[in-house]
């Protein structure tokens, strides 16, 4: 299955520059970074949360799972949960399950960014589908969605 034509057409109306890099079929964004051969810190994976009654992108490395209580901190609610996967599947009609891109502004709903990702000059991420992923420069992307920088990540002892 190839890019969603809501991507594919976003990204050549506004001339990005990307590459379509296609893999074999995976289903975890550190996964793809191995089979890619790319640092596992420059492959973004997304994380839909609702905030209150909100749905936000949560965009982070692949290596690095999403910390609800740091999100809860930035919203400044405690109604902050992952989407079920049902409410994914409806905020992203043309994606596959769990391979949904971070431009979360294509489908309405606003895009954090975890500050460690900005770092490098470009970045990869999951082009909507398990078999192909997207390669762009992390600053055309900031430009294409206007993404709010935050920390949210979680490691080990990390406290926010």
């Amino acid at each position: 299955m190839p890019i969603p034509r809501t991507v594919k057409t976003r990204l050549d109306r506004e001339h990005v520059h990307y590459d379509v890099l296609p893999h074999p079929q995976a289903f975890r964004a550190a996964v793809v970074a191995q089979t890619l051969h790319v640092p596992e810190q420059q492959m973004a994976k997304v994380v839909i949360v609702k905030v209150k009654t909100q749905f936000v992108t949560t965009v982070l490395p692949a290596r690095w799972r999403v910390d609800l209580q740091c999100l809860r901190k930035i919203f400044g609610t405690h109604r902050v949960r992952l989407a079920t996967e049902q409410e994914i599947k409806e905020l992203f009609p043309d994606c596959e399950l769990g391979a949904m891109p971070p431009l979360g502004t294509l489908y309405g709903l606003p895009v954090y960014v975890d500050r460690s990702l900005t770092g490098d000059e470009q970045f990869f991420f999951e082009g909507g589908t398990h078999s192909e992923a997207i390669r762009m420069r992390y600053w055309d992307f900031a430009a294409l969605v206007f993404p709010v920088v935050a920390e949210f990540h979680r490691e080990p002892m990390a406290t926010c």
